[in-house]
């Protein structure tokens, strides 16, 4: 089973491609925090690359930007390639299957909605459970 779930920040703003099939891809950066802090109290990250194709990668480019907070779930994917100086070149991926955007809108589109209440239908309070009427059972429609 090659099964990833990951969640974390993007480090640069999905960048998207469609390919000669006319089929979109996006790719950006993930930053995943450490569990644990090391010896100096400080907590490491991991850094992955993300590929996520079709309607969800355009979604992707639509609406994260660097920072966002996403949750990813998807499948690592290991590829070699040779490089321009004729070396083999290993690049580890990780595909996405799954994107969730985690976190307020303020974080994802740079708006801020703090200050935005619900809206209010002008309905008086309701009344306190100790000041309830009692309903006479036969009363009951059902």
């Amino acid at each position: 089973m090659n099964k990833v779930i990951l969640v974390g920040n993007l480090t640069r703003d999905p960048e998207l491609q469609t390919t000669n099939s006319g089929r979109s891809v996006c790719r950006f950066g993930l930053a995943v925090q450490r569990r644990f802090s090391n010896a100096d109290g400080e907590r490491g990250a991991d850094f992955f690359n993300i590929t996520v194709w079709g309607n969800n990668g355009e979604n992707c480019h639509k609406y994260l930007k660097k920072g966002s907070k996403c949750a990813i779930s998807g499948r690592i994917q290991i590829s070699t390639y040779d490089a321009a100086d004729g070396t083999k070149r290993t690049s580890t991926d990780i595909i996405a299957e799954e994107v969730e955007f985690v976190g307020s809108r303020v974080q994802n589109d740079g708006i801020d909605n703090s200050s935005y209440s619900a809206p209010s239908d002008n309905k008086p309070a309701q009344k306190q459970t100790s000041e309830l009427e009692e309903i006479d059972d036969d009363s009951l429609p059902f």
